[in-house]
Parts: C-alpha cells; sequence; structure tokens
C-alpha cells in the first residue's frame, strides 16, 4: 500500500529550481513512495503514476478542468493580477481549456473546424521553407545560439504569419506569452504580478483591434478563422476570444520551442541515438515522439476535484488542486521498459501523454508534430557534426513549475 501522503515528504521541494531542472529522480520516488504526493509549500496533489494521470486526465466528473482556487488558494499575487484586467482588459472567459463537457465540446467542436488535418497539411509547404531561411542564416557561421536564433523564431514567427499578425514581431508575441503564464511559472510578488498582468492587456487591447478588424473584413488567417468560426451558432465575445487567443499565443510559442531545444539536446547528450537516425531517417517520427515522452515540453496541468476521491490510497477532498503529472507518467516502468532509457527505437512511444488525453488532448498536437518533423529533416539534412560550443549551465532550463524552457544551446556544426 502507498504511503498516505500525510506521513511522506520529499527531501527536496519541486519549488526548487535545481529540482525542476532535474525532477525524474523526485518522480521515480513518488511513483514508487507516493503517487499521488500533496507539495507542501502550495497544497497541490500532484499525481506521478501513469494509470492514476491516465485516470484524472479522463474522468473529468471527478477531475474538473474548471479553475477552482488555485493551489495556496487567493492570494494577495493573484488579486493583484486579476485586478488589473478588471480595471484596464477583459476578464477571459472560460473556453477551451477551463471546462468540462458538455461546454467544453461545444469550443472543442468549433476550434475542431480549425485545427483541422487538412489545414495543418495546408501548412506544411509554409513550415518547411521558414525551417530553411532561418537555417540559412547561420548555416555558413558555423555555429549558432540555437534556441534563439531556431527554436524560438520557428514557431513564433509561422505563429505570427498564421495568426496574421507581423513575423518580425515575434519577440513581441514573446514577451506577451510569457506574461499571459508568468503566474503559473513560480509564485510572485504582488508588485510583480501587476507588472506581467499590464504586459497581458497590452496584448488584449493589440488582440482586440485584430479581431474587430477581422470581423469587418475576413481573411484567411487563423484570427479570422476563429473570430467566423461559429457559422451558424452565437459568434465569440471579446472575453472567449481573449481566452482562446491567451492559450493559441502560449501553446504556440513555448511548448514548441522547448520541444525543438531538447529534442536536439537529447540527440547531443546520445550520439549513438543520432547515428542511428542519420543512418535511418525513416525514425525521424520515432525519434520526436521518444523526445516528448523522455523530457515532456508540458510538465503537467492543472484540474480541481469536483468531489471527494482516493486515488492510489490518498485522499483527496473536493475543491483541491490536482495535477496529473505528464512528464512522471512517461517515465513509468509499468507501461515502459527502460523508462529513462533515451531510444528511439522504443516500440510503444505512441503512449506517451505529453499532449494529454482524452476531452483535452492537445488541439495544436498535429502542428507541433509537423513542426518538429521539419526542423529535425532539415537539421540533419544540412548539417554535420553537431556538438556544443560552451558547456551547459549548470541549470539548463528557466524555472518553471509546469513548462521546460531552456536558457541556451549553442551549437557549432559543419555545413553539409
Amino acid at each position: 500500500m502507498a504511503i498516505e501522503e500525510q506521513e511522506f515528504q520529499l527531501d527536496n521541494s519541486f519549488l526548487d529550481p535545481a529540482v525542476q531542472d532535474d525532477p525524474f529522480e523526485s518522480y521515480a520516488t513518488l511513483r514508487e513512495q507516493c503517487p499521488v504526493y500533496r507539495v507542501p509549500e502550495t497544497g497541490l496533489y500532484m499525481v506521478t503514476r501513469y494509470e492514476d494521470v491516465r485516470e484524472a486526465l479522463t474522468n473529468p466528473e471527478t477531475f474538473s478542468s474548471r479553475p477552482g482556487a488555485g493551489a495556496g488558494g487567493a492570494n494577495e499575487a493573484s488579486k493583484a493580477h486579476a485586478a488589473v484586467f478588471a480595471e484596464r482588459g477583459w476578464v477571459k472567459a472560460r473556453t477551451l481549456q477551463r471546462t468540462d463537457p458538455p461546454e467544453h465540446t461545444h469550443y472543442r467542436k468549433i476550434l475542431g473546424r480549425v485545427f483541422t488535418n487538412r489545414n495543418v497539411e495546408k501548412m506544411k509547404p509554409r513550415i518547411n521553407q521558414l525551417t530553411h531561411e532561418l537555417i540559412d542564416q547561420f548555416i555558413d557561421r558555423g555555429h549558432c545560439e540555437f534556441v534563439s536564433e531556431f527554436a524560438l523564431p520557428l514557431p513564433g514567427i509561422f505563429i505570427c504569419e498564421q495568426l496574421g499578425l507581423p513575423a518580425q514581431e515575434y519577440e513581441t508575441f514573446k514577451r506577451w506569452a510569457d506574461a499571459m503564464l508568468a503566474m503559473s511559472q513560480r509564485p510572485l510578488t504582488p508588485e510583480e504580478a501587476i507588472v506581467q498582468a499590464e504586459l497581458e492587456v497590452e496584448a488584449q487591447h493589440h488582440l482586440a483591434r485584430e479581431f474587430e478588424k477581422r470581423r469587418a473584413e475576413p481573411s484567411d488567417d487563423l484570427i479570422s478563422l476563429i473570430v467566423h468560426a461559429h457559422q451558424d451558432e452565437e459568434p465569440f465575445t471579446m472575453e472567449e476570444l481573449q481566452d482562446l487567443m491567451h492559450q493559441l499565443v502560449t501553446g504556440g510559442f513555448e511548448t514548441t520551442t522547448a520541444a525543438i531545444s531538447k529534442s536536439m539536446l537529447l540527440l547531443l547528450k546520445y550520439p549513438e541515438q543520432m547515428e542511428k537516425l542519420r543512418a535511418d531517417p525513416s525514425l525521424t517520427k520515432n525519434f520526436i515522439e521518444e523526445s516528448l515522452r523522455f523530457d515532456s515540453p508540458v510538465a503537467g496541468l492543472w484540474r480541481t476535484t469536483a468531489c471527494p476521491v482516493e486515488l492510489s490510497g490518498t485522499q483527496i477532498p473536493e475543491g483541491a488542486p490536482v495535477m496529473p503529472r505528464f512528464a512522471s507518467a512517461n517515465r513509468d516502468r509499468e507501461i515502459f521498459d527502460e523508462p529513462d532509457t533515451f531510444n528511439i527505437e522504443r516500440d510503444n512511444v505512441n503512449q506517451h501523454v505529453a499532449f494529454g488525453l482524452g476531452n483535452h488532448f492537445c488541439l495544436g498536437a498535429s502542428l507541433a508534430r509537423a513542426e518538429l518533423l521539419a526542423a529535425f529533416e532539415a537539421i540533419l539534412e544540412r548539417m554535420d557534426d553537431i556538438h556544443l560550443v560552451d558547456e551547459m549551465e549548470e541549470e539548463v532550463h528557466h524555472f518553471s513549475f509546469f513548462l521546460r524552457p531552456m536558457k541556451k544551446l549553442h551549437l557549432g556544426f559543419t555545413k553539409k
């Protein structure tokens, strides 16, 4: 039987940047000894075993996506943050990610008209072109800072273009995306929370002008598709549009940038896997899935218990914040043989939950996969002898409780 969470405490803290930088030993300890762990600093229940994560992701009646009070409750920072939107921006409606069926089904159905496989297929030529344009900028130099010169601008420029926004302003949108996620990345002071809220309100007003332009003059970009996706149903309100764009902007930048960066680092850390991939490019799709499994770009997402529930011997009260931890589930040896081995020939890699499961499976998964595939096909086609130029920092990630943003990745290479 699992040790009750009240009796068990990790020797280290998930609010320690060093632990977040490399949490996998802590996850293994929890899966073995306390699979549902109440993080003492926040009250959040962290779910670490694959089957429990699956239960939490596919049972919305018990594990609701509607936000509760949140880990730690409504503190001074969150109150200060919310006040900025109430006074100067829009208090976002609860849409896709923060609703349960049937409300969620309504949003998913409408957005599903935008993120179809057919639409993603139409995007692939531009993704490939942009990938090569970015490599062109540093290929003759023989070195690059991979995160800022490739992993960030590839999804950043692409999502700006698809939204019908100026591509050269992707760094502005990155700052806005960071602000949109700031409250969930780490504890903030009220003053820090206000600064981030003001940045997001700036983004809201910019996007509001774009929404109104597309209402008046529809085009073929994503903003227009979303503004007009309702067809015979009620159009989205401004509050709904702001929440949907929050999810698109943050997903378009943060997660794909992290996935590209970490996939590149994994090839460098495991050069025998790089050689296998070069010898057999048909393994590229499997390599991408194994990278997503081995170091998931989203460590986990929040749920709130709609009723009291027991999970792996731990009693969780109604209204408690819960986080199914994708990154831990993807290293569960009950599902994956030798889970801490990076193996691009893994047979059951598609069982990973890096994109979630159930009703909330990531809408942008096919687009993210298309960007990753274009990136590594081009890199392996055009670059040889890829290697680290500088030693990595001791902590390679910026601190985040649920994402995996890498700081820097200085590469050297020879042009093929």
